[in-house]
C-alpha cells in the first residue's frame, strides 16, 4: 500500500434520482428519517414522516424539481460531479478523489469503497457545507464512520471542518458573485442561508445559556457559539460583503426552507421578501453562500417562489446570484481546503 496516497471524499447533501414522485418519495424518506435531520424520538418521527409529510410532499416537491431538472439531470448532482472531476484532475498522481451524496446516489458507501479500491492509506472527508450543522455536517461524518465500521477496514479517517471562515472559500464566493453583480443595479443584497430549527442550533451551545438568548448573540463568534450555524452564517455574510464592498446598510441576512410549525432560526427569507418593498426596496440580489451548488433551494425556492413573493408585495426585480457550482475559483478553493483547512479525526 502506498503510504503517501490520500483518498478525498467530497460529500454533498443529495438529490432524487429523477423528479418523478416515487423517486422524490424515496429521497425524502431517507433524508427526513435521519435522526440528525428531524431530531425527535423515532416513533414520533416515523408518524410525522411516513404518515403526514410523505402523504403529499413528494408530489409537491416533484412539481418543483421538474422546473429545475435538465437533460443532464439534477443541477446539484452534475455540478458536484463536475467539481469532483476537476479536483481529481488537479490532484492526479497525488491523491484519489471521489464524490458521494449523504442521501441518494452515489452513496457514501460507494464513495468509500471506490477510494479503498485505489489502496489509499487515509481517507479525508470533505462535507461540502461551509457552515457546521448537526443535520448536514454531523450526519455526513457519522455516516462515513458507520460505513467504515461496517466494512471492517482499518483505515484512518479525518474530516475537513466547517470552512466558513477559510479565506479560499470566502474569496471564491466573492469572486464568483462579483462576476454577476457587476451588471446588477440593486437596492439591497440578501444573504439567504438554509434554515435550521432553533433547537438544533441550541444543541451546539457549549455553555447551555448563550444561544438565542439575545438579539445579537450571532453577530460575533465566541467560545459558546463557535459551532453555531447561525453565527457562522452571519460571519460568512459579513466577510463576503466586505470583499464585495457592500456596506452594512445595503445587505440583510435571512434563512430559508423552514418546514413545519416548530420555530426556525430567524429572520425568515420569505418574510423579508414581503417586507423589503415596504421599505422602498425595489431591486434585490440574493446570494446563497451555504449552497455551494445550485439546487432546488436556490433555483426554485429563491429564483421562482422568492421572486414571486417579492413582486407580489411591490418589488420589481429579484435576481439570484449563482452558487459556486464548478467555477474555476471554487475548484481552486476546494483543492486548497483539502490540503490546508483544519481537520478532525473520526
Amino acid at each position: 500500500m502506498n503510504k503517501e496516497k490520500i483518498g478525498y471524499l467530497l460529500i454533498n447533501l443529495g438529490t432524487p434520482e429523477s423528479p418523478h414522485p416515487e423517486d422524490v418519495r424515496t429521497y425524502l424518506d431517507e433524508f427526513l428519517m435521519d435522526p440528525d435531520v428531524i431530531d425527535i424520538p423515532y416513533p414520533i418521527r416515523w408518524i410525522l414522516v411516513k404518515l403526514l409529510i410523505l402523504k403529499d410532499r413528494p408530489h409537491q416537491s416533484s412539481a418543483q424539481y421538474k422546473t429545475i431538472w435538465t437533460q443532464e439531470g439534477s443541477p446539484l448532482y452534475f455540478y458536484t460531479k463536475a467539481l469532483t472531476e476537476q479536483v481529481k484532475h488537479r490532484l492526479r498522481n497525488q491523491a484519489a478523489v471521489e464524490m458521494a451524496m449523504r442521501y441518494g446516489s452515489p452513496s457514501i458507501a460507494k464513495g468509500v469503497e471506490a477510494l479503498l479500491r485505489q489502496h489509499v492509506s487515509k481517507i479525508v472527508v470533505c462535507p461540502l457545507y461551509p457552515q457546521y450543522s448537526l443535520a448536514a455536517t454531523k450526519s455526513s461524518v457519522v455516516a462515513v464512520k458507520n460505513v467504515i465500521k461496517k466494512l471492517r477496514r482499518e483505515v484512518p479517517v479525518e474530516w475537513v471542518k466547517a470552512f466558513y471562515r477559510e479565506e479560499s472559500y470566502l474569496e471564491a464566493v466573492a469572486k464568483v458573485s462579483e462576476k454577476h453583480l457587476k451588471d446588477e443595479n440593486y437596492d439591497m443584497a440578501v444573504f439567504s442561508f438554509h434554515g435550521l430549527p432553533e433547537r438544533q442550533v441550541k444543541k451546539t451551545d457549549k455553555s447551555g445559556n448563550y444561544c438565542l438568548q439575545s438579539k445579537n448573540c450571532s453577530l460575533n463568534i465566541v467560545e459558546a457559539n463557535v459551532d453555531c450555524y447561525r453565527a457562522q452564517c452571519f460571519y460568512t455574510a459579513k466577510k463576503v460583503a466586505e470583499k464585495l464592498n457592500i456596506p452594512e446598510t445595503k445587505y440583510r441576512v435571512a434563512f430559508q426552507s423552514r418546514l413545519g410549525r416548530t420555530p426556525w432560526i430567524k429572520p425568515y427569507s420569505d418574510e423579508l421578501y414581503q417586507q423589503l418593498p415596504k421599505e422602498g426596496v425595489k431591486r434585490v440580489v440574493v446570494l446563497c453562500p451555504s449552497f455551494v451548488a445550485d439546487c432546488l433551494e436556490t433555483l426554485e425556492e429563491v429564483s421562482v417562489r422568492g421572486e414571486e413573493e417579492f413582486k407580489k408585495h411591490g418589488g420589481e426585480k429579484l435576481t439570484l446570484i449563482p452558487s459556486l457550482n464548478a467555477e474555476s475559483e471554487w475548484i481552486e478553493a476546494v483543492v486548497e481546503l483539502l490540503k490546508s483547512a483544519p481537520r478532525e479525526k473520526l
